[in-house]
Order: C-alpha cells, then sequence, then structure tokens
C-alpha cells in the first residue's frame, strides 16, 4: 500500500453527500461508521491530490488508526534528529539521496566553478526556482485536485466539459456558475479544492 500523508486531508463522499472532512484517522473512522447503502457508495478523497484512496477499515478503531500510522511517510532528517541532539564532526546529515543527472559539458563546467561545487549551486537553483513559482505550482496543483475530483463524481453531470474547460482557463466566474446548480457538496467541494489557496 502507497505511504499517505499523513498531515494531509482527506474528504469521504457516501453518493453525492459530504459523509466527512479532515484528518486520515478522522475521515477513516467516520467512513468504518457509517452505514452506506447499495446505491450510495462511499468514495473517499486525498484532498491535496482529488485522487480516490483507499482505507483498511478492518478490524477495531485503534487497529484502523495504528495501520494508518504505519502508512505515514517517514520523517524527514530534519524531523528525525532533535536540534538539542549533539552532532559529530563532518558535515550535517540532511537526507540527500543520490541521483543521476545528464548535464552538458558548459552546464558542469559553470556548476563546478560555483561556490561549493556543482550540488550547492544545483540546491540552490532549485530552491530558488521553487521560490519564484510557487504561487503557480500550487495553482496548478489545486486546479488537478478539483479535476481528479469533479471526474470522479461529476464526469457525467450536465455541463461538465464545459466547467472543466472554465476551470483550466482560470475563469473562476464562468466556471463556478456552469456548476451552480450541482448537488452542493459536490460543488462546494469542487471549487474549495480549485481556488483553496485564493479565496
Amino acid at each position: 500500500m502507497a505511504m499517505i500523508p499523513m498531515l494531509g486531508t482527506f474528504t469521504a463522499f457516501i453518493g453525492q453527500r459530504r459523509l466527512a472532512s479532515g484528518p486520515a484517522g478522522d475521515v477513516a473512522l467516520a467512513v468504518k461508521h457509517a452505514a452506506p447503502r447499495p446505491d450510495e457508495p462511499i468514495i473517499i478523497f486525498d484532498d491535496g491530490t482529488g485522487r480516490t484512496i483507499d482505507f483498511d477499515l478492518r478490524g477495531g478503531d485503534d487497529e484502523v488508526l495504528a495501520r494508518l500510522a504505519k502508512l505515514a511517510p517517514p520523517p524527514s532528517a530534519e524531523e528525525a534528529t532533535p536540534p538539542s541532539e549533539s552532532r559529530g564532526r563532518g558535515r550535517p546529515r540532511l537526507g540527500v539521496v543520490a541521483r543521476e543527472v545528464t548535464l552538458l559539458p558548459r552546464h558542469w563546467e559553470w556548476l563546478n566553478a560555483q561556490p561549493g561545487g556543482a550540488s550547492v549551486a544545483l540546491r540552490k537553483l532549485v530552491d530558488e526556482t521553487r521560490r519564484a513559482s510557487g504561487d503557480k505550482d500550487r495553482e496548478r496543483q489545486a486546479r488537478d485536485a478539483a479535476y481528479h475530483f469533479m471526474s470522479t463524481m461529476a464526469g457525467n453531470f450536465a455541463r461538465f466539459e464545459e466547467a472543466s474547460r472554465a476551470l483550466f482557463a482560470d475563469d473562476r466566474r464562468r466556471f463556478t456558475g456552469l456548476i451552480a446548480d450541482w448537488p452542493a457538496d459536490i460543488r462546494d467541494h469542487v471549487v474549495k479544492l480549485a481556488y483553496r489557496d485564493r479565496a
């Protein structure tokens, strides 16, 4: 089973109604204790991606929560080492993962001439680019999450195609107008996912 981003939020729908929204444990237990009807399946979404996710709900509540905790990603190197712990000599553990990068000779020459060498220069370039494009990246991720959720929950609704085009064109007024008569919980959740950073 894949890692579950335990710090993220999740939303469960029972049919077209929102059942629960919040941390993984809260949503898993709400789903476990819900009484679905055959014509109203329960679907859980990762709000960060808008994609469906399955929780293993077998056993008691404590067992469900324990399994979810095991699926959480391991802490980063910074989280794993308490700040009060004295460090030994040498380079600090940064959680560095060695991977291959293919560049032209002129790129390697420039990188190697930078203070700290190629690795330091590449890390700085990545950090600067992430800062510069952060808003656009968040908007793209929000739009993609909204689209994935819409495709699952509203793919056969009236004006789905037009709404999708308006979403990707970032035409918020047209988008919200096109989905105005969709079931309230689905409509509200799509808008929340699409515009969560631009309320």
